[in-house]
């Protein structure tokens, strides 16, 4: 999908710098700035190593009638690798908070909706717990309190998270030499049928959207990939944060997820039983391509119902 967007750049506080993009639409982009500064917000956050075709059916919607932005985190899109190498889930929370604030500053000065993929799931969650004025109505897809959790794994690894920790810490200096056979496999077109072969990809899942997804992820820092899964480990998990929330929020589960188990997403949902529960039936962990235009329908819907955005624009014949 061309995607029409402008894409503005914030500093961090250590001086990286961190790409968002404003899709436009059909306006004119010398005049989209103020076309779109009155619309209701909707704010994107990736799993890890996503790429923006993830998103192209929730931003084909939207577009329509909203304001809506995606975010690269460090490594990844046009964002620059971190310039002190800290990929820690708080400096990711750190981004995400100054990409809110200028978000805000360039539209009608309302915090978005904040809608969230897999690892986003926990950046989302961090920053509620952190500012939650921040964040007045929040999306969850496919990504809970503890992802990765190693406890919820096929093959659960014994200490869980601690022990997982410590080996991506061990095995961080040998990154260099296996990232080119990586590289090797994820631009091979071994790729997807692979995907497709141990259940991680559904039948449904375009091939197109997969080939640019490994495409992206060959093109990223493999220290930058590795450094923030690490983080993702040393990290607490979130569950805390449950408790606290008091906004509009959506969950939605893909059946056959792989990654993120969904007992972990169920978990979720008990622990915030106010949510609105969603469960898309024959997709994965690619379910935002494999079930897309299903999800973008719940997620418009779900912003009507609790009065954040519009309904479906009228059409003209």
């Amino acid at each position: 999908m061309p995607y029409r967007r402008l894409t503005r750049f914030t500093a961090a506080p250590d001086g990286t710098r961190v790409a968002y993009h404003t899709h436009v639409g059909n306006a004119q982009e010398d005049e989209a700035e103020s076309v779109l500064s009155s619309r209701p917000g909707v704010l994107l956050t990736n799993g890890i190593g996503t790429t923006e075709n993830f998103w192209r059916h929730i931003i084909g919607d939207l577009e329509q009638d909203h304001r809506v932005v995606h975010w690269d985190y460090r490594g990844h899109g046009r964002s620059a690798v971190s310039s002190n190498g800290d990929y820690a889930l708080r400096v990711h929370v750190d981004d995400l908070e100054r990409v809110t604030e200028e978000m805000m500053a360039r539209g009608d000065g309302r915090p978005p909706h904040h809608v969230a993929f897999s690892m986003g799931v926990r950046v989302v969650l961090e920053l509620y717990r952190r500012r939650p004025e921040l964040v007045p109505a929040m999306t969850l897809i496919a990504g809970g309190p503890a992802t990765p959790d190693p406890s919820a794994w096929l093959l659960p690894v014994p200490g869980g998270r601690g022990t997982v920790a410590r080996s991506f810490q061990l095995l961080t200096p040998f990154v260099p030499l296996v990232a080119p056979v990586v590289h090797d496999l994820i631009s091979s077109r071994l790729a997807y049928p692979f995907g497709r072969l141990t259940g991680l990809l559904r039948a449904r899942a375009p091939r197109a959207d997969i080939v640019e997804l490994f495409k992206g992820l060959s093109r990223m820092d493999p220290r930058a990939f590795w450094m923030m899964m690490r983080g993702l480990m040393e990290s607490p998990p979130s569950w805390d944060v449950l408790p606290q929330v008091r906004v509009p929020t959506q969950i939605i589960a893909a059946k056959n997820d792989l990654m993120v188990p969904l007992s972990e997403l169920e978990r979720m949902r008990e622990g915030l039983p106010h949510a609105e529960w969603v469960l898309v039936e024959d997709a994965g962990h690619a379910g935002l391509v494999e079930a897309g235009t299903e999800i973008a329908e719940v997620v418009r819907a779900f912003r009507q119902v609790c009065g954040v955005g519009p309904a479906y624009p009228a059409h003209t014949s």
